[in-house]
């Protein structure tokens, strides 16, 4: 799964992308004013019915049970719901604040809805997700008239033979396909210079609190759409922060699962040992109704099959507003000190946990941190390479590229195009390794499981019998900027990324306006319990609010 936020980590030192990519993050991609859509969201400001204010909404904020319960009433039907979001995606994504949060939209959406419907008038309906519209980011496989390209020119015009395994599940639970979201493009493993929420056919997502700051990536769009109710929810892919970071930056929820939970196949990879779906929602219940949707043994991903007795289908019978009670929460304070404001709103949030009853061990910090990121980076570099050629090889032989060599061919011939704002410079270096038979990607792969895993996250909640382990997702948005790239201050997605562990992000509070996440990360298959103590956290503070769409914070920078 591509995806990759291009994170922070470390010590608030200010490091490079490619240390901080080292230590254990990879990005987005930055803004652009490149880029058109394959499928041009056209319309005038206000187009079918609609508000000229985006803040003005008949579905702001609506939760999945609420519109279920506007379906099953006659209120609403999955038709009518899905034209309201298609049209307010017309009116604010391309136009008015131009949030560029979706590549394109689905022409079936509304014939899928009206089908959905007369099942519903028949008496069947499928579960949670009956008539739900959902963007998927455009690294996930549709086998419709939508292409699937990671963002890039070079994948212009593909159309898979088949769904992805997530798409495929969604489908199944009666989930409608609204549209593939933007994202930095190739999941943001292309440059040490990206611009987050940048790629050459969707061009720069912003962020729909202020729209001259970075939505984050890898699956900017995902999020931002999200936040900005142009969806429901999203679904969003990781590698190392991708789903948390564009969670957090833009005041919503993402479960990046445990790796083997949710099948990967159809999505355009980056590394098989870390890469993973997941949902982006605004509310913690919504995130998991569509988690449970997800799992299930991928025939086409062999490592779903650890998953078998530790998956279920149902997430949302895990969610207790007194779940914190009891709990035993250590705080991984090497992640706070790289700004003030963010570690007022953690150590906010610890006393909150405190007040519900939650156990705090603070510090609890994660030993081998700085040491798992170099083994992780070359891995990665490795994976790339040979998964890449995997993925194209499933498009055919009318594929337009079949190898990581086509595509930084490509892009040096489209230089225009695809490189405006920075280059290739971690694709020609993962092109020049060899096959995952050789010793130095083999060591590499035990190393970093070992420092991430034995000796990193489970040392930690062996030693203070702990149920998560906390720590700032990310800082506030930086503004976009397409000269220097990415200015990321901090991260903690790293030790839950290495060793392909859970890790959930839910609103913690906002500085000047703008949202910060907090991270809770476990042990491997611990949805459950992570679930239970992210939704009560959400529901003792209650942070999340709705974007105002700003063109800026006036802040006078």
């Amino acid at each position: 799964m591509s995806h990759h936020t291009k994170a922070v980590h470390a010590d608030p030192s200010n490091l490079g992308r490619r240390e901080f990519v080292k230590l254990g993050a990879l990005a987005g991609a930055t803004a652009a004013v490149a880029g058109t859509s394959a499928c041009a969201l056209q319309g005038p400001a206000g187009a079918g019915g609609q508000s000229a204010d985006p803040t003005d909404f008949e579905l702001n904020e609506v939760t999945i049970q609420e519109l279920q319960a506007a379906m099953a009433s006659g209120e609403r039907t999955a038709r009518s719901i899905t034209e309201a979001y298609l049209d307010r995606i017309e009116s604010f994504d391309r136009q008015g604040p131009s949030l560029r949060s979706v590549i394109e939209t689905n022409p079936d959406a509304l014939d899928i809805a009206e089908q959905l419907d007369r099942e519903r008038e028949a008496g069947t309906v499928r579960g949670p997700l009956h008539g739900i519209p959902i963007l998927v980011k455009d690294n996930v496989d549709t086998a419709d008239r939508m292409t699937t390209t990671a963002g890039s020119y070079a994948l212009e015009g593909s159309i898979p033979s088949q769904d992805s395994f997530v798409v495929q599940r969604l489908r199944e639970a009666g989930a409608i396909i609204l549209g593939k979201a933007n994202l930095s493009e190739w999941a943001n493993i292309r440059s040490t210079r990206s611009s987050s929420g940048w790629s050459g056919r969707g061009g720069q997502c912003g962020n729909p609190y202020s729209l001259d700051r970075n939505p984050c990536g890898s699956s900017a769009g995902s999020g931002a759409a999200t936040s900005a109710n142009f969806t429901v929810a999203a679904i969003g892919t990781e590698t190392n922060g991708s789903v948390v970071c564009p969670s957090s930056a833009n005041g919503v929820v993402g479960i990046k699962p445990t790796v083997g939970l949710v099948g990967r196949s159809g999505i355009i990879p980056i590394s098989h040992t870390q890469d993973t779906a997941g949902p982006m929602a605004r509310t913690v219940a919504d995130a998991a109704a569509i988690l449970g949707a997800l799992t299930g043994v991928d025939p086409r991903d062999d490592v779903t099959n650890a998953s078998q007795g530790n998956a279920h289908a149902d997430y949302t019978q895990y969610l207790d507003a007194g779940g914190l009670q009891g709990a035993r929460i250590g705080v991984a304070r090497q992640f706070f000190g790289a700004n003030p404001y963010v570690d007022t709103l953690m150590d906010d949030a610890i006393e909150a946990m405190r007040q519900a009853g939650a156990t705090i061990v603070d510090p609890a910090d994660i030993p081998t941190r700085q040491q798992m990121g170099e083994p992780s980076f070359q891995v990665l570099l490795y994976e790339l390479k040979a998964d890449m050629a995997a993925y194209l090889a499933t498009l055919g032989p009318s594929a337009p590229v079949r190898t990581l060599a086509d595509i930084i061919a490509f892009n040096e011939a489209n230089a225009d195009r695809e490189m405006p704002y920075f280059g290739q410079e971690i694709f020609i270096e993962a092109e020049e390794k060899g096959p995952l038979t050789d010793p130095e990607y083999i060591e590499a792969v035990a190393l970093a499981r070992r420092l991430s895993r034995e000796e990193g996250i489970d040392a930690v909640m062996d030693e203070y019998r702990l149920d998560a382990i906390i720590g700032p997702t990310g800082g506030p948005a930086w503004r976009t900027d397409l000269v220097n790239g990415d200015n990321f201050s901090l991260s903690s997605s790293s030790p839950a990324a290495i060793s392909g562990y859970p890790n959930i992000t839910v609103p913690a509070g906002f500085v000047f306006g703008l949202p910060v996440g907090i991270s809770f990360f476990g042990r491997a298959w611990s949805e459950p319990v992570l679930l239970r103590i992210a939704y009560a956290f959400e529901q003792a503070t209650q942070h999340r609010r709705a974007p105002g769409f700003l063109p800026s914070l006036g802040l006078g920078a």
